[in-house]
């Protein structure tokens, strides 16, 4: 299937952490046809285990987030709605957004803005506060409570939509671009023999703290994982030393986060294909999934490889199509590069 039609499959779809039935179902569609098998547990993550066939074989977890930023609903206000975020958005965002309610049928709402005309000076010069916004949905109190209770998940309503040449844009492509790029990979190795199974995992709560992978290394407790997430992007505020310009291929990782001998790995291999990279150092904690992977049972091996994304946690994020067949492209040569007899970590 092509990237792009992938793309706005998983990214079009709401599913916000906690909340990520529908683009779960989505996902196990899009792994049937290449995965042996395809499940997925009680938090909603989804899992695609390709099998090599071969007795004993290591398994290597490759894992995207299916969860994205958004919101929930908490009061009623004279048929407005109150509400609150799920994950880190940015309040700057949201005056004259468009939202989309997830009920059945979906539900549409915007978020009130007061017109610039009336504003204070104080007003214009601060972003308000998500506590002083509130949802319009064009309905009285009562038709408000009925149709949208407390509790009700809401997400940015957003199509993907290309730019120019290979850039696409929309809501959640962290981390559905990533999950694409996993699922490129396994495309790309269908009729190929490998020496290690391969599972995908489709993660649920990244944007709330990780669980979704912390449940799902434990579960397939893996001989090593990759952490496929978004990284800053150069823009016209962000520098070089602060991002990776888009078209410059996958972001591998380097640091405490990372495993040293997966990073060498990735960094030789890209240099053997031609796959053009760069190097981003990460002192710290990697604030992706391979945080909570690395510390799964006794400690797993594991590596953060990252696409570059531009205006991260935003319902306009742009990401090129080109860094994600380079990402599949580089995975594929990591799952290649397992000889016989796999090494110990």
């Amino acid at each position: 299937m092509e990237l792009f039609e992938m793309l706005s499959r998983l990214a079009d779809a709401p599913g916000p952490s906690g909340y990520i039935g529908e683009v779960a179902r989505e996902a196990e569609e899009l792994l049937r046809p290449l995965a042996d098998e395809v499940s997925r547990d009680r938090l909603n993550n989804v899992y695609g285990i390709r099998r090599c066939g071969k007795p004993n074989a290591k398994l290597v977890l490759l894992d995207a987030h299916l969860d994205e930023i958004g919101f929930c609903v908490t009061g009623h206000e004279d048929g407005f709605l109150r509400f609150r975020t799920i994950g880190g958005v940015d309040s700057r965002m949201l005056p004259g957004r468009e939202l989309k309610l997830m009920t059945k049928p979906e539900g549409f709402g915007v978020v009130a803005a007061k017109p610039p005309h009336v504003l204070s000076r104080e007003e214009a010069e601060q972003a308000i506060d998500i506590e002083d916004l509130r949802i319009d949905v064009g309905m009285t109190q009562e038709e408000a409570q009925k149709a949208y209770p407390i509790g009700t998940p809401v997400v940015y309503r957003q199509k993907c939509q290309r730019l120019q040449g290979s850039r696409v844009t929309g809501k959640a492509m962290d981390d559905r671009a990533c999950f694409c790029i996993l699922l490129r990979t396994l495309e790309l190795l269908q009729n190929e023999d490998l020496n290690v199974d391969v599972c995908v995992l489709g993660s649920n709560m990244e944007e709330t703290g990780g669980d979704g992978a912390a449940v799902g290394a434990y579960r397939m407790n893996p001989y090593c994982a990759v952490a496929v997430d978004v990284t800053f992007a150069t823009q016209s505020d962000v520098s070089k030393d602060k991002g990776c310009p888009l078209g410059s291929g996958p972001a591998i990782g380097v640091g405490p986060n990372m495993a040293r001998w997966m990073t060498e790995k990735f960094k030789n291999l890209a240099v053997e294909q031609e796959i053009p990279y760069t190097l981003e150092i990460i002192p710290g904690n990697s604030g992706t999934n391979g945080w909570e992977i690395q510390t799964a049972r006794e400690g797993i091996a594991t590596q953060v490889i990252s696409l570059p994304e531009r205006y991260m946690h935003t319902p306009i994020e742009v990401v090129d199509l080109k860094d994600m067949e380079q990402t599949a492209q580089l995975l594929c040569a990591f799952l290649r590069s397992f000889e016989e007899e796999v090494p110990e970590c």
